[in-house]
């Protein structure tokens, strides 16, 4: 039993997860502590300065709209910081490797008889019901026979 939880915990795939979501929790840290120091504070500063800062009180209940922006801004610079930090050096990476990742899927067509989806364009027939596909001169499908 002890092995086999061994080996799951071992795969190259879960490391992968583990140290990416680290690091994504590192990331997310440091850009929370960016927008609660720096852009609140501006935020609040360009509503009056008040303890209020771009809020409105209604039946004496406070609707804070400068932290939704900086919820909004915090979340934009995550995703950012994210992208460009793990995202496009992992797709260069891979690239040299020859492998391709995060890029358009390649063209492909529908079964007529089915409706499924992603079907390669050279297919003859579909590979969930079937059906013969008969490719027309225009490129598009044919109905099945």
């Amino acid at each position: 039993m002890f092995s086999g939880f061994k080996n799951f915990l071992m795969q190259g795939q879960l490391v992968v997860v583990a140290v990416g979501l680290s690091i994504a929790l590192a990331f997310s840290v440091l850009v929370q502590t960016f927008t609660g120091a720096i852009i609140t504070p501006l935020v609040n500063a360009a509503g009056g300065g008040g303890t209020n800062g771009l809020g409105v009180r209604i039946n004496g209940q406070l609707l804070d709209f400068g932290s939704l922006i900086s919820a909004i801004v915090y979340f934009i610079v995550f995703v950012a910081v994210v992208y460009f930090v793990i995202v496009v050096p992992y797709r260069a990476y891979q690239q040299k490797r020859g492998v391709a990742v995060f890029t358009e899927p390649p063209p492909s067509k529908a079964c007529p008889a089915c409706l499924s989806d992603g079907l390669p364009l050279e297919a003859t027939k579909c590979r969930y019901c079937a059906t013969d596909l008969k490719v027309e001169e225009s490129g598009g499908l044919a109905e099945p026979a």
